[in-house]
């Protein structure tokens, strides 16, 4: 290595600490020199700093240093260490974590020749994928090395390590950086690679090659080589293989002392079998065949040795933060990769999507009567039933196979048979048929059984929501906020009242903005817990898929970035780094945004019998409450959207630890937080959460299944 003696081989800028004595002392003497050009930084940095997003605790803004570059006789002002590095590396995230860059950091990674070598290191300290770098070259730049070192005329004469430095430094004067002038010999490699993390073998003689190797093998050190044709790469974990063979055995028996002093027609067997001649592209191929002869040298392009620069930091960060990276050999063929060029598959489209038609309601008694029954609200529109009728009965059996982990010891199917029953009710009532209902959870051949005997008879209130429960849908489109008429709640209330249930709801600005927040926090669980993102996602119908289950997300009514963030969310792999990351607040900004934009929240409540908790029939009563609800909030003019965070049917710690393992605690402060801004009290349990607002119509209505037959037993 040399020390900087002299502004020739000068390669390390001085930092210095105005609050440190000595420092303050040289720092006057330099601001005084002739000659010595100063440019401030702080107050840009400043700047940057103030805009970060999350910045590191315990960040000490004020904390400033003087850095003093002899070859260019310029004294820079800029902020601290961790400030810098903070503002530096800020647009690393999240490709690479905080934690990950701090890892990172304690890596020392040396690089064997500057020529490719010097687009190597470069692009390791550029994102900051090691803590020091060890540099070695012998050579100067000469003119005919700037078609591939990025370097300027005023580096020509200038020793390769040297260059490499400067630039470095220039970047971050923080990061350590030390240079072997002298290159790397088979007396000093064992120095060189001394205290290594990893070493990147980038020289062009064969014998140096070798003795690196060696070395590398000695110390148990991972090595790594770009060739510059056809993205090769090699890698070569002697940290995991001590007893590997160097270059992967491709020189058989041959030994460094074989390679030592070879000229360049010698080299070329050697070099053939290293490289494999059959896999060299035509152009390096046919170029070595004329070297010294039409051409000088082997070529290389600048950008053959950026790709390589890429490929080595891509193994360097898997190394450094334990990923998978096996010895061999592989490569990253750009122009392979432009032969295949093809047209990309176009996304799903669906917010402009027409309406499918709507089929118009039956005309027979019967058949009206199920097909309204059908038309019930239903969780991810699953519609967890069974339809039966005669010209005497109706049934409804709640089919268990369509449950999911939301759906707490069926409590949500409970709830969707008792809005069906609800449904065949008002059917029934508007064609003079309504009869008695009842609700069994004693038959042994299904949890929940509804009826509803068919004999003569009305009741007009509930004739009168025919037609609602005909049209009604669920509107998730942005309200206009604007506040409740006072004659609403009660009107709710009332509806609810008369199956035995309560409405808990929150107003205002305010509440429903934290109510927002929590229901948010809702989702991002759901999205992150890996069952409850596989069952979201199979609700979904995409444009080509049958809707008649499901949620077709035509009646989501996405905004164009809402639909790109779906398409993006159903990836597993991204809900997996979010969840490593404790990250993916964003994950609720569907729901957050629509409840800000609500009028209210009201959760239908089905209170605990005395010494009890409520069965499946109390939360049917409740599904019916709910449907009640609904169609008199449509009735006064308002948008109605289910809101179903993921604790709504869990009662008590065990329940919630079946809806998602990883965030038990996590939910159980949000539903804690939510029943208490409702004002849920302890003995009532929620059978649905609606969102109540003013807003424009749907545009898309969600489909069902075709109603079963009916037959009549006379």
């Amino acid at each position: 290595m040399i020390e900087q003696d002299s502004p020739d081989n000068a390669y390390r800028p001085l930092v210095l600490d105005p609050a440190d004595r000595a420092d303050a002392a040289t720092l006057r003497q330099l601001t005084d020199a002739a000659g010595v050009r100063v440019v401030d930084l702080r107050a840009g940095l400043r700047t940057e700093l103030s805009e970060l997003t999350g910045p590191p605790p315990d960040l000490d803004p004020d904390e400033e240093r003087w850095v003093y570059y002899p070859w260019r006789h310029t004294l820079v002002a800029l902020l601290g260490p961790a400030a810098f590095h903070a503002i530096r590396l800020d647009r690393n995230r999240n490709k690479l974590t905080r934690d990950e860059q701090r890892r990172l950091a304690g890596l020392t990674v040396g690089v064997v020749g500057q020529s490719v070598g010097h687009s190597v290191a470069f692009t390791l300290a550029l994102e900051a994928s090691c803590g020091r770098l060890r540099l070695a070259d012998f050579d100067t730049i000469e003119l005919s090395n700037l078609n591939r070192v990025p370097g300027g005329l005023f580096d020509v004469g200038v020793n390769k390590s040297v260059v490499t430095a400067r630039r470095i430094a220039e970047l971050d004067p923080y990061l350590p950086v030390e240079i072997w002038t002298a290159g790397v010999l088979s007396e000093t490699v064992d120095a060189f690679v001394d205290g290594l993390s990893i070493v990147v073998e980038e020289c062009d003689s064969l014998d140096i090659k070798f003795a690196v190797r060696e070395a590398a093998r000695r110390r148990r050190i991972p090595l790594l080589m770009d060739t510059s044709d056809r993205g090769l790469f090699d890698v070569e974990r002697y940290d995991l293989e001590p007893g590997r063979v160097p270059f992967h055995g491709l020189l058989g028996d041959t030994t460094g002392a074989d390679l030592a002093d070879l000229d360049t027609r010698a080299k070329a067997p050697h070099v053939l079998r290293i490289l494999d001649p059959g896999q060299l592209s035509a152009r390096m191929a046919a170029s070595l065949a004329e070297v010294g002869e039409t051409v000088t040298t082997w070529p290389q392009l600048g950008s053959d040795v950026q790709l390589g620069a890429a490929i080595v930091s891509a193994a360097v960060r898997r190394i450094g933060l334990g990923a998978k990276l096996s010895s061999g050999r592989t490569r990253v063929d750009l122009e392979a990769a432009l032969d295949s060029l093809a047209e990309p598959g176009h996304p799903e489209e669906c917010v402009d999507a027409p309406e499918d038609p709507v089929e118009a309601p039956p005309t027979e008694p019967l058949a009206a009567i199920l097909s309204c029954a059908q038309r019930a609200p239903s969780g991810g529109n699953t519609q967890p039933w069974r339809l039966r009728g005669t010209d005497r009965l109706v049934e409804i059996a709640l089919e268990p196979g369509a449950t999911t982990a939301l759906d707490v010891g069926l409590r949500g199917s409970a709830v969707a048979v008792g809005a069906a029953l609800h449904n065949a009710r008002v059917a029934a009532a508007a064609f003079g048929l309504l009869g008695t209902p009842e609700l069994r959870v004693d038959d042994p051949a299904t949890p929940l059984l509804a009826r509803l005997r068919l004999a003569e008879g009305t009741d007009n209130d509930l004739a009168a929501d025919y037609p609602l429960a005909l049209s009604r849908q669920t509107n998730r489109r942005l309200g206009s906020a604007a506040p409740l008429s006072g004659t609403v709640l009660p009107a709710l209330r009332s509806a609810a009242a008369a199956e035995d249930a309560t409405v808990r709801a929150v107003t205002g600005v305010d509440g429903l903005a934290e109510a927002a927040e929590l229901l948010g926090s809702s989702d991002r669980v759901r999205y992150l817990t890996p069952q409850l993102h596989a069952e979201l996602y199979a609700e979904l119908r995409w444009p080509g898929e049958d809707p008649r289950t499901g949620i077709d997300v035509r009646t989501l009514d996405p905004a164009p970035d809402e639909l790109a963030k779906l398409q993006v969310g159903r990836r597993t792999d991204v809900m997996d780094r979010l969840r490593e990351w404790s990250a993916g607040s964003a994950l609720g900004e569907f729901t957050v945004d629509r409840v800000r934009s609500s009028s209210a929240l009201v959760a239908i409540c089905v209170r605990a019998r005395a010494g009890e908790a409520p069965d499946l029939a109390d939360y049917a009563r409740a599904g019916a409450a709910v449907e009640r609800v609904w169609l008199r909030a449509q009735l006064l003019g308002l948008a109605v959207q289910p809101v179903s965070p993921v604790f709504l049917y869990a009662r008590g710690w065990e329940d919630l630890r079946s809806v998602s393992p990883e965030f038990t605690d996590t939910l159980a402060g949000i539903q804690r937080h939510f029943h208490n801004l409702l004002g849920i009290p302890d003995d009532e349990n929620v059978a649905l959460v609606l969102r109540l607002s003013y807003a424009a119509a749907a545009s898309v209505r969600s489909r069902r299944l075709p109603v079963p037959g009916s037959r009549n037993d006379g």
